[in-house]
């Protein structure tokens, strides 16, 4: 609509006349007929008798209608190179990589739908063109943004696990890295999900992480620690490849718990018949819904009750809690039906008694398995869990043998955990812990000790890096001119030797300065303690960059097979190794490049 309409009205009774709003004026449309009908007599009057409006309406940008080729234009498709086509193409990469969509997902009807609204001039690329060229592309940008963020890290600490699929014969090796930058953030990226082929042999596993180390530039020099599984083949496998290495806490727990559990029949009676209850219901949708009428009955939340896995101790402790939480309702069931079996009064208490024991250890192996949990939060760990098991109460009762067979586990499982550097070192540079969760003062005292010799090491290598100039040569003499010049040299000597240990000392009141300093809160972040501190402990600090970069646990590694298990599943299981590789790390470390608001 012309815009000359905001002055004038069409006359109600005579629509070939239109009303002028300014002056009143009646002025003809040009003509009888409403196909004569036009606004030249209007724009004209305007002109003529209203000129500042004429001036506004002569430069108002009026929508003109589109030419023939512009509307030709709209309907074309946009060629692939189009830089509009080449970010919606590389949107849908991000969309199969992040979201776990099957490569199909640009085939099906309802997404090439919703695109031909969103855009009908993009033409949706192929499968094969996002498998062979975008997703590659994507690859790339991303692995050069990693590639940047390691650069100059002088200590990087890893876990890695092997995963096999259920699904096909596809087996992967894991590599995750995580360090400290020079703020003191917790920095994590995935490195490989090496396709692993043939037999998990040590020799095979040390090769590979050669060649993953090799891939990335990283030299073993740089290499802090490798958390690992307790397996045989991985640990000697690390050390074939010559890389430090630990067992991953959470799987040591569970060592421990399923001695302690396992330990007295009793308790394993009781956990074999509360098996056989959730079975039950697992396997009778009738039985469940019953339950169900139970609970809302007895004005209880209607929840199902959870199945343990053997392979996870802590599935067995929410199994527990959940025949618990159902004790009232699974009674009035036993009332009304039948179940295969059922837990007596005694047998109550005592799976009462056990959840309480490993409340303990689950509270742990939740912590352990943080993502910002450190090797520093093991010794304090297992020294609480001992003091927690030595301490004798009223409900111990029926569970003594359990919590005698947990503390004995603990202390063999965890024997040598104060005299690994890794382990000790990272505890005395965490400001929570410091030296106050050592044993006794012998393994306090020998930490320190490891921690001096570290300190030391770096400052004499400081040292070395830093001198720009060779020292002074002493004047060469063929003979002393007289017996004092060589006391006169002696003592010199022994100054120059003061001199160069000023480091040590420097380093010696460093520490004896923050041991002597009260501990933070546990709530307090150890790392905004490094970030804040560094100028008053400079050599610490250096030394925490490098213990407290350790994870305590290869939980990252589980939960990037976690994600595997969404890529390579039944409906996706004629994925390549490789592709599978591709995707699973565009998706974990896509999210280091993409705007924190997404």
């Amino acid at each position: 609509m012309s815009a000359v309409w905001a002055h004038f009205q069409i006359v109600d009774h005579d629509n070939s006349k239109a009303d002028c709003k300014l002056c009143s004026a009646r002025v003809s449309r040009g003509g009888k007929e409403s196909t004569s009908f036009n606004t030249s007599n209007l724009i004209k009057h305007l002109k003529t008798h209203h000129s500042a409006e004429y001036t506004q309406f002569a430069n108002a940008k009026v929508t003109r209608q589109p030419t023939l080729t512009q509307v030709l234009q709209k309907r074309e498709k946009m060629s692939r190179d189009n830089p509009r086509a080449l970010k919606i193409t590389e949107g849908i990469a991000y969309f199969i990589a992040l979201d776990d969509q099957p490569l199909s997902a640009v085939e099906n009807i309802g997404f090439r739908h919703l695109l031909g609204i969103l855009e009908p001039r993009y033409e949706i690329s192929s499968r094969h063109y996002i498998t062979d060229t975008m997703l590659p592309k994507v690859f790339d940008e991303v692995k050069k943004h990693v590639n940047d963020l390691l650069r100059d890290v002088s200590a990087f600490s890893f876990t890695t696990d092997i995963w096999s699929s259920s699904v096909c014969p596809m087996a992967l090796l894991s590599l995750t890295v995580q360090w400290l930058d020079n703020e003191f953030t917790l920095r994590q990226a995935t490195l490989q999900a090496k396709p692993f082929r043939g037999s998990h042999t040590s020799q095979a596993i040390a090769g590979a992480f050669d060649g993953m180390l090799q891939t990335w530039g990283i030299p073993k020099t740089s290499v802090h620690v490798v958390l690992r599984d307790n397996a045989k083949n991985m640990i000697k496998g690390m050390n074939d490849a010559g890389l430090p290495s630990l067992p991953c806490a959470a799987h040591t727990l569970q060592l421990v718990v399923h001695e302690g559990i396992l330990s007295q029949r009793s308790v394993a009676d009781a956990l074999a018949i509360g098996r056989k209850i959730v079975g039950h219901f697992k396997h009778s949708p009738l039985a469940y819904s019953r339950l169900e009428d139970i609970q809302l009955q007895i004005s209880q939340p209607a929840k199902r009750l959870q199945q343990d896995v053997q392979t996870r101790w802590n599935s067995t402790f929410y199994m527990i809690q959940s025949l618990m939480q159902q004790k009232r309702a699974l009674g009035v069931f036993v009332s009304e039906y039948e179940l295969p079996d059922n837990l007596t009064a005694p047998q109550w208490t005592l799976l009462e008694k056990t959840v309480t024991v490993l409340g303990s250890f689950e509270e742990l192996t939740r912590k352990v398995s943080s993502s910002d949990a450190t090797a520093a939060d093991v010794i304090p760990a297992v020294t609480v869990l001992q003091r927690f098991l030595s301490r004798e109460t009223d409900d111990d009762h029926g569970i003594k043998t359990m919590k005698g067979t947990l503390a004995a586990a603990v202390t063999r499982r965890f024997s040598d955990v104060e005299e690994q550097p890794f382990y000790s070192i990272a505890t005395l540079l965490d400001p929570r812990y410091k030296n106050r969760f050592f044993s006794n003062t012998n393994t306090t005292g020998n930490a320190k000790e490891m921690l001096m010799l570290e300190l030391l090491g770096s400052s004499v290598e400081e040292e070395d890096h830093d001198l720009q100039e060779p020292p002074a040569r002493k004047p060469c003499r063929d003979q002393a001119s007289s017996s004092l010049d060589s006391i006169f040299d002696e003592i010199a000597d022994e100054g120059a030797s003061v001199l160069l240990n000023r480091a040590q000392l420097d380093s010696t009141a460093q520490l004896e300065t923050y041991l002597g300093e009260t501990t933070i809160s546990r709530e307090d972040k150890p790392l905004q303690y490094w970030a804040v501190n560094k100028v008053r402990f400079p050599t610490l600090a250096k030394m925490a960059s490098r213990y407290l970069s350790a994870p305590c646990s290869s939980v990252d590694s589980e939960r990037l097979f976690s994600s595997v298990s969404h890529i390579v599943n039944e409906s996706r299981n004629r994925i390549t190794a490789d592709h599978a590789e591709m995707i699973l790390f565009i998706k974990k470390n896509l999210p280091l490049i993409l705007p924190k608001s997404i």
